[in-house]
């Protein structure tokens, strides 16, 4: 990691730190007082304030406010960069794009940090989704496993059989019993949703189909579940977290009949 920063750099000072970033494609960042103004698919002004602006080496643009952990401001990365400096008492960063056309400008009149630098990041990123969680992505969107599936019950006791996932009806009035695996689906599995089936047609006297949701089904349960006619539809845990994510705010009772 190599950074230079400067504490409280006078603007001319500041506009060179952010031309030699700019020009190399390096990180920058600036605290400071600063209005901004976006002009695109709508337009906005953010009135002055003490903010953070960061500029990442993809040439992407945020600007945060000191609370919250969204950005008020953003320019997706590869956005064309100048700075613009009419005088020695203020600096104008430009952030623009041409598909679709947009523009952020973030007028600076006073900064007391500009930092600029090289990181190097090449960790890869695990997600760790539970199953519980996974879960909880289908009942409030049922439609990642099949559309038009109806969630009746979660966690319905089948007694010494155990507990179904979830227990729905698709759009043809078949019960459906959902088993779910957070790990790649294996002849255990299988046959575990195999016995929950066993143990509802002793009882009912309706249409019963079985699915396997999982990231992935083992080559080996592959024969067993086409010879016991079962399901399976795969279904990523980051899919999962991207809808809790967006519905964050709903209730699971909105969706359980």
């Amino acid at each position: 990691m190599g950074l230079l920063v400067k504490l409280n750099p006078s603007i001319n000072e500041a506009a060179e730190i952010l031309e030699r970033a700019f020009r190399s494609r390096k990180l920058a960042l600036i605290i400071g007082d600063c209005r901004v103004d976006y002009e695109g698919r709508a337009s906005s002004v953010l009135d002055w304030g003490e903010r953070i602006t960061l500029i990442k080496q993809d040439g992407s643009v945020m600007v945060h406010r000191p609370f919250g952990y969204e950005p008020v401001n953003w320019q997706p990365p590869k956005c064309l960069l100048r700075v613009n400096r009419e005088n020695s008492s203020a600096l104008t960063v430009t952030a623009y794009r041409s598909q679709p056309k947009e523009t952020i400008s973030i007028e600076f009149k006073e900064i007391s940090v500009a930092a600029t630098g090289e990181l190097a990041d090449s960790g890869e990123f695990s997600l760790h989704v539970t199953e519980e969680q996974m879960k909880q992505a289908i009942l409030v969107a049922p439609d990642l496993v099949e559309r038009g599936l109806r969630p009746l019950e979660q966690e319905k006791s089948l007694r010494d059989a155990g507990f179904t996932d979830i227990y729905a009806e698709d759009t043809r009035g078949n019960l459906v019993v959902v088993e779910l695996k957070r790990n790649p689906a294996t002849k255990d599995a299988v046959m575990q949703l195999q016995r929950y089936l066993e143990t509802l047609r002793k009882k009912l006297n309706r249409p019963l189909r079985g699915i396997i949701v999982a990231p992935e089904l083992r080559k080996s349960a592959q024969p067993l579940l086409e010879r016991l006619k079962l399901e399976y539809v795969q279904l990523a845990p980051e899919k999962c977290f991207a809808v809790l994510k967006s519905r964050r705010d709903m209730k699971l009772s909105q969706f359980i009949r």
